[in-house]
């Protein structure tokens, strides 16, 4: 199919109902799932998103899933004949069906909200790769056996190794190769503690991308456990922080007969 055809598709397709059988793909949960996969992925911080939306998404697990993912990140979903991963493109997909949380937001607002996950995505998401990923005793004793844990030996092992050497190699390209982590994550979790104050979401009454974005990060990295806690007692320093993960478990979740998410 050529990229005309394929984009032309892709818009009819995202114009149609949201359906009921919309799917989730993701990672094993109990074993398999890492630090930043789990607050990246759609039954965290997405599903956030989709519940604010509205939409049901039903989740299911694959040992395989980022090499199912058309990105190669977990976690995706799969609506109609459309696969769609990441949150950026998810977002988009959802509002060619007529949903989005930001529409009642003035474009200075807009850009002040996209500069918020631009400064999540730097520094929050590139923290936790780092911690389970170049810190020591997380990836001899979590990362290399969780991420290999649905494969036989010796693939187990060599996918965790190659695994490693592209995140470390990506550091390295990012001015993180030594990095020690004590200004980055703080001034992130700093900046969204001023911008919150005493409001329920970062935009007043009503929810948006951003509230989805840092409620999945900030969830995960206060409930994942690793060998070095330094990501998630930073969070604790912050108890509007705290409040507004736990406004959003309890509402988009536990009222909704979703259940906690850990």
């Amino acid at each position: 199919m050529s990229l005309v055809a394929e984009a032309f598709a892709s818009q009819i397709a995202a114009t149609e109902p949201w359906p009921e059988n919309a799917t989730l793909y993701q990672q094993l949960r109990g074993e398999q799932i890492l630090l930043s996969d789990n607050a990246a992925s759609l039954a965290v911080q997405l599903s956030a998103f989709l519940q604010m939306c509205n939409l049901p998404i039903k989740i299911v697990c694959r040992p395989n899933a980022e090499y199912m993912s058309p990105s190669g990140k977990v976690s995706f979903i799969h609506v109609g004949n459309q696969v769609v991963s990441e949150l950026g493109p998810v977002v988009q997909f959802v509002k060619a069906k007529g949903h989005s949380l930001s529409d009642g937001l003035d474009e200075v607002q807009k850009a002040e909200m996209k500069a918020y996950m631009e400064l999540v995505n730097n520094m929050l998401l590139t923290a936790e790769l780092y911690f389970q990923w170049c810190d020591e005793a997380t990836v001899g004793e979590i990362t290399h056996a969780r991420y290999g844990s649905t494969y036989p030996w010796p693939l187990n092992h060599i996918l965790a190794y190659q695994k490693q050497w592209e995140v470390n190699r990506k550091m390295k390209a990012i001015g993180w190769g030594n990095k020690t982590l004590d200004q980055d994550p703080l001034s992130c979790c700093q900046a969204l503690s001023q911008r919150l104050g005493t409001q329920p979401y970062f935009f007043n009454k009503q929810p948006t991308e951003l509230d989805a974005l840092v409620f999945g990060h900030l969830y995960t990295i206060r409930t994942t456990q690793l060998t070095n806690d330094e990501l998630s007692e930073k969070v604790k320093n912050y108890s509007n922080l705290l409040a507004f993960c736990r406004r959003i478990e309890q509402h988009y979740f536990e009222d909704r007969g979703k259940g906690r998410l850990s």
